[in-house]
């Protein structure tokens, strides 16, 4: 396949945007996004159906094709009732944000405390666990939040998709097309 004019963007800046059967992102974050590639392997296999297009074309010698800029799935996929417990999903939950002292942080800066140390008896669960950055996390070190004075300052529970779905939100990704801000419901400013 070659790509179309010259002055469009590279195949690799075009991702789709993937909606379930009832036109809502599978995942707000990460966003759920398939390569060009992807898509249109979809689109052959009759999975999607094409909501919106890019202004970019792709050729073959048998067929020409604008490639698609938002898909929805022809099958319905159930979301889980129950988030799965995972580090990403707790700093997800706590927004990136050190829950003592409440500086927001890239995931890679960020750890997570057991406010009961495992040491102690404390488990690896929900609400158990938060965000904290690495200082904070030495200082609370393996005591007990009221015996150090660090106390987080949300109790730490466990979400619904839907919580954690609406925190995602918060996080657009660095790369949103025009065509997706009917499906996305970032803050953004509307238009008059």
């Amino acid at each position: 396949m070659t790509a179309g004019p010259d002055r469009a963007p590279p195949l690799a800046a075009c991702p789709a945007l993937v909606l379930n059967a009832d036109y809502q992102p599978l995942s707000y974050y990460p966003l759920s996004v398939w390569s060009w590639q992807e898509a249109v392997k979809a689109i052959f296999l009759d999975r999607v159906d094409v909501v919106s297009h890019y202004d970019r074309t792709i050729r073959a010698p048998a067929f020409e094709m604008r490639l698609p800029s938002v898909v929805a799935l022809r099958q319905y996929i159930p979301l889980q009732r129950r988030p799965p417990f995972t580090r990403f999903n707790v700093f997800l939950r706590d927004r990136f944000t050190c829950q003592y002292c409440e500086r927001h942080l890239p995931a890679q800066e960020l750890t997570f405390d057991h406010l009961v140390p495992r040491s102690r008896g404390g488990r690896t669960t929900w609400t158990n666990i938060v965000t904290a950055c690495a200082p904070c996390n030495l200082r609370k070190g393996n005591r007990l939040p009221e015996e150090c004075g660090v106390r987080p300052k949300r109790r730490p529970f466990v979400p619904t998709l839907h919580e954690l779905h609406r925190n995602g939100r918060a996080f657009p990704p660095n790369f949103l097309h025009e065509s997706w801000r009917d499906f996305l419901y970032w803050d953004s400013e509307l238009e008059p």
